[in-house]
């Protein structure tokens, strides 16, 4: 398995932190998800707008976004960010998610 690890600064003056969570939610998840090899997601945010967002991939090909999908929905809501994202690329050697409760 592998991950993308996207690192942005929201501009809390044009778009609060729950805002953004929920556009991302409904504009770029459903997307997301489609993505050959899409195997899950994290969404980590600071309340001054940090934020981490954690795709994790089957392949480090799909990972490496070949499509330009994570390329084109950061330009797209690039007047959203006090500084361009940064990104990095990682293979997955643990993991441990808590099981969500029913």
């Amino acid at each position: 398995m592998h991950a993308r690890a996207t690192l942005l600064e929201i501009d809390t003056m044009r778009i609060g932190v729950d805002d953004a969570a929920a556009l991302f939610d409904r504009d770029v998840l459903p997307g997301l998800t489609e993505q050959e090899d899409y195997a899950g997601a994290i969404v980590l945010a600071t309340p001054d707008g940090k934020g981490l967002i954690l795709t994790l991939w089957d392949s480090e090909d799909a990972a490496a976004d070949p499509a330009g999908f994570a390329s084109g929905e950061l330009d797209r809501f690039a007047t959203l960010f006090r500084s361009p994202p940064g990104r990095e690329y990682y293979r997955v050697v643990s993991f441990d998610l808590p099981r969500v409760p029913a």
